[in-house]
């Protein structure tokens, strides 16, 4: 039996609060909000009971931030695509931000295991002044359990991913089990098996001195970090600043990314960083 899962999540401002409305149909939901920061910033747990999506699931969030809301939404866990029969797993998320709204999208890792036919496709429609940052970790297969995401008793295997900020930034790939170029090649995966990207977009141009200060900054984290051979700031359009890092393991990259996102939280926002304790745990 399949799974559909569709969550309608609307933030907006209420005097110093950021509210948020929620509609969902099958197993995908938020939890209660939180306010760790105070009224102004909305943290929100998306969660799916079932723990894993397997072929012919189809998971859809729908984020719409009107001007003034601010939110943060992570998740509980890792998000796990369990090996396919043939079907394709598909999750999207499409989020629309409102001038003056900022949204971070900070979910935990997302782990494709050996033999799973999935995609997950993220589009963020930024009005002129809404702003937001962004972190996607993808870690293929169970390499420390024996279960390699290259198998070959699941050559079928295949995962792809998508990043749309529409007119501005587009990342499209497929990783296949059986793409040993890719996963082992020095300009692709180079034996490693965890990417990390974590992004700050704005809805129009940022100035050439903010866009440096966030590369600085995210050098300077790079440059005292274990992962700092294979990672890497850059910023290919006026609009985006990106760090991209591939790592043996989830947890040195996400200390990299954690690190860098709350020195950029500190310089584009002014806003001290508030690390979610399910990060932690």
């Amino acid at each position: 039996m399949s799974w559909l899962g569709q969550l309608n999540l609307d933030y907006r401002r209420d005097g110093e609060r950021t509210i948020a409305l929620d509609r969902h149909t099958g197993p995908l939901r938020v939890l209660q909000r939180l306010y760790p920061e105070g009224p102004g910033i909305c943290h929100h747990v998306l969660v799916h009971p079932p723990g894993g999506i397997v072929g012919g699931d189809v998971l859809q969030v729908d984020a719409h931030l009107a001007s003034g809301s601010h939110t943060l939404i992570t998740t509980p866990g890792a998000t796990r695509f369990y090996r396919s029969a043939g079907d394709e797993a598909q999750q999207t998320l499409h989020a629309r931000l409102d001038d003056d709204s900022r949204l971070e999208w900070l979910p935990l890792e997302t782990i494709a295991y050996r033999g799973c036919v999935a995609s997950n496709r993220m589009r963020f429609d930024l009005a002129p002044r809404a702003e937001m940052f962004g972190w996607d970790v993808l870690a293929l297969g169970l390499p420390a359990a024996g279960e390699p995401f290259d198998d070959p008793a699941h050559p079928h295997g295949r995962y792809t991913q998508e990043i749309d900020l529409p007119g501005v930034w587009l990342e499209r790939g497929t990783v296949a089990a059986t793409d040993r170029l890719l996963l082992d090649s020095p300009l692709g995966w180079a034996g490693h098996r965890v990417m990390g990207t974590l992004w700050f977009a704005s809805g129009t141009a940022l100035p050439r001195a903010r866009r440096e200060a966030l590369l600085d900054a995210a050098r300077a984290v790079q440059t005292s970090h274990p992962l700092c051979a294979t990672s890497g700031s850059t910023s290919a359009h006026d609009q985006v600043v990106v760090l991209r890092a591939l790592a043996p393991r989830v947890e040195p990259l996400m200390d990299l990314l954690v690190s860098v996102w709350g020195q950029w939280r500190t310089l584009a926002w002014e806003v001290p960083p508030c690390p979610s304790r399910l990060w932690r745990t």
